[in-house]
């Protein structure tokens, strides 16, 4: 091979048609420098190698599985043990140790629970932990009724083993923690109606609507849980679910007026959720959003 001419470096030939580009050109990879819309959408790295055959490949090619119904039931299951557990010591403790808990405490133990189970296990399940929150939403097509029987199923059984949980803890002051009205019949029926009515009024404008400030549906509901149960506790204990009342009276063997517990909430549920669906706004009443004026200048 010929030498180049002094203090000169030889020069390259040029590449050959046809030779294939290198793989990788840097080891820098900008992310801003790729097309976001045209990115697969993978649980992966991507990595621009045009000549692959595709404009991007991924390392590692997965897609991300659907949450299994298995591990929704198991959500709901915990979720509703947690509810059930926390809802009922609050009365439990307050019988044991003379009003320590008081009426506020009572409610603040419901709806703080309600909210931190929505907030840990609502991505995953729903968060439903209410029998009559499930028939309502099926009955709107917001949930398959295939799976009402399942997610009943785990609710009942996480109320009962939380109910038998706290009869070990705390024996024997489980009948604390039943909810018995104190007033008449017809009076209990109408509060856990009219009660159940507002929670399922909030819930369905929470979950459902888009429109709604869904990352605050935890506080929302919660919330309203609180203040249910800071009207209606002293009376028939707020109870707005009827594995709340189910699992107590079947691990204190109380059945008393059991079922105005089962009955009133299902239909204040049905109500409730019916209502907010008939008023909310459809989507041609809904005015453009206005122009948001920004403070930097």
């Amino acid at each position: 091979m010929p030498e180049s001419e002094a203090g000169t470096p030889p020069v390259s030939a040029p590449a050959t048609p046809g030779t294939p580009a290198p793989l990788f050109t840097s080891l820098r990879v900008d992310s801003l420098s790729y097309d976001r819309n045209s990115m697969p959408r993978c649980k992966c790295l991507p990595v621009n190698a045009p000549t692959w055959g595709q404009p991007h490949t991924c390392f590692t090619d997965f897609a991300a599985p659907d949450v299994s119904l298995t591990r929704k039931l198991g959500a709901e299951f915990v979720g509703t043990f947690i509810l059930i557990f926390m809802a009922t010591a609050g009365p439990i403790v307050n019988q044991k140790y003379n009003g320590a808990e008081t009426l506020i405490g009572n409610a603040a133990c419901a709806g703080l629970a309600v909210m931190v189970v929505i907030l840990s296990t609502g991505h995953i399940s729903g968060a439903h932990l209410n029998p009559s929150l499930t028939i309502a939403f099926a009955t709107l097509r917001h949930f398959p009724w295939l799976q009402v029987p399942a997610y009943i199923a785990a609710q009942v059984s996480g109320s009962i083993c939380a109910s038998f949980a706290l009869k070990g803890v705390f024996h024997p002051y489980m009948s604390g923690g039943v909810t018995v009205p104190s007033v008449t019949t017809g009076q209990a029926f109408a509060l856990e109606f009219i009660i159940t009515f507002n929670l399922l009024f909030v819930v369905t404008a929470v979950a459902t609507d888009t429109r709604a400030v869904g990352e605050l549906a935890g506080i929302a509901v919660g919330a309203t849980v609180l203040l249910n149960i800071l009207v209606a506790g002293p009376t028939t204990g707020g109870s707005m679910n009827p594995v709340r009342t189910l699992g107590p009276a079947v691990a204190a063997g109380n059945y008393k007026s059991l079922w105005i517990y089962l009955v009133a909430p299902t239909l204040g549920a049905l109500t409730g959720a019916g209502t907010y669906t008939a008023v909310k706004l459809r989507e041609d009443e809904v005015e453009a959003p206005r122009q948001v004026r920004s403070f930097r200048r």
